[in-house]
């Protein structure tokens, strides 16, 4: 779970300067971001209220694949080839043509800031809004031709005001992390959990993340998490909650580039934020670094990251329907809809497609890395 480690009192010293980018969030997508910049040259500041690792926010499963992808395989915790689904009238095992994996949190950070280091700095700071040029936080003003945000849901770099829950476009998750071991990937669509959304529990290797997310963000989730815990036999202990972006948002505006929760990249449904986030944010980082090294203009990245995250609204759409569809199933009729797709061949067809909404082989490897392969040729 996490620990607190971010300076607090006298350490916090007054923070101001010029960079060629700032990184405002340094979870999944903006540490992404800067994997792409490093060897670029580019005078890069990572910004974050927390610690790198310190504050989980999410079940930290993620297909496998992009794991191995981005040379992150030692955060992995435990892997799954199916996902059991229980509804009131029957269980369902699908099995899955690739396997999911949950991994420890800290340390896929650690490893991702590590493709980084060297090439990027790393302060704590709360960033508080925009100024021109640049970006005011609790500690000084810092400034910057190109900036992201990658804070999350809130959007803190967009302009205007943003819409705040209940209102937004959100579904909102809670899980608990009892000790605990299992050999399944396990969701619940049950009515006595949450009318709209789902329950789940994630082994990962002596840990159990059990939870509930409600597709409507209104009504807490607190009690019925308890609920699913004593059902499963487990103690509610250390609890994480959420709110969990179900919109995509524009990747661009005002001359800030956006990527993860602050651009709504996270697929409806499942809520799978995670691999998007690693998607986008080396897209986006892939156009920060054409800027710096001088074969793209501000502009023109700004153009063609935007236009990516938009050739994907479809798909988020897409699975944006089927959230609002599920919970207009009749309970009776669900359990026989979830075998029809667990057929393997129905099964094979749709995750295929789910896990080409961002598909691993996007990533490729770390800049950094490629330049030191080069060096020693």
């Amino acid at each position: 779970m996490p620990r607190r480690e971010t300076k607090r009192g006298t350490d916090r010293t007054p923070l101001s300067g010029d960079y060629d980018v700032l990184i405002c969030g340094a979870s999944f997508a903006g540490l992404a971001v800067a994997r792409e910049l490093a060897g670029s040259g580019a005078r890069t500041l990572i910004l974050d209220r927390y610690e790198v690792g310190e504050r989980q926010t999410s079940a930290c499963g993620i297909p496998t694949t992009w794991l191995r992808a981005m040379g992150l395989e030692e955060s992995l915790q435990q892997t799954f080839g199916d996902l059991v689904l229980h509804t009131p009238h029957g269980s369902v095992r699908w099995k899955l043509p690739w396997t999911f994996s949950t991994f420890d949190y800290r340390t896929l950070c650690a490893l991702l800031r590590a493709q980084s280091a060297g090439h990027a700095e790393f302060e704590t700071a709360k960033v508080e809004g925009r100024i021109p040029g640049g970006v005011r936080t609790d500690r000084g003003d810092l400034r910057a031709p190109l900036i992201v945000d990658a804070l999350g849901w809130r959007r803190i770099l967009g302009l205007g005001d943003n819409v705040q829950p209940p209102e937004a476009f959100l579904s909102r998750g809670l899980e608990v992390h009892p000790h605990g071991r299992g050999e399944d990937m396990e969701l619940w669509i049950d009515r006595r959990y949450v009318r709209a959304g789902y329950a789940w529990s994630f082994p990962a290797d002596g840990e159990l993340r059990v939870g509930v997310g409600s597709f409507d963000p209104r009504p807490p989730v607190k009690a019925e998490t308890v609920q699913l815990a004593q059902d499963l036999g487990v103690p509610p202990v250390r609890y994480q909650g959420n709110w969990i972006p179900h919109r995509i948002r524009p990747a661009t505006e005002g001359g800030v580039f956006f990527a993860g929760d602050s651009a709504g990249h996270c697929i409806p449904v499942t809520a799978e934020g995670i691999r998007t986030a690693l998607y986008f944010g080396i897209a986006c980082g892939r156009e920060l670094r054409a800027v710096v090294e001088g074969r793209r203009t501000r502009e023109e990245a700004l153009r063609r990251y935007h236009a990516f995250s938009a050739e994907h609204r479809w798909k988020f759409e897409a699975m944006k329907r089927v959230q609002d569809l599920v919970p207009r199933i009749p309970p009776r009729a669900l359990v026989r809809v979830l075998q029809g797709f667990g057929r393997q061949g129905v099964t094979d067809w749709f995750f295929g497609h789910y896990l080409r909404i961002a598909p691993p082989e996007f990533a490729g490897p770390a800049p950094a890395a490629d330049r030191r392969v080069a060096v020693a040729a």
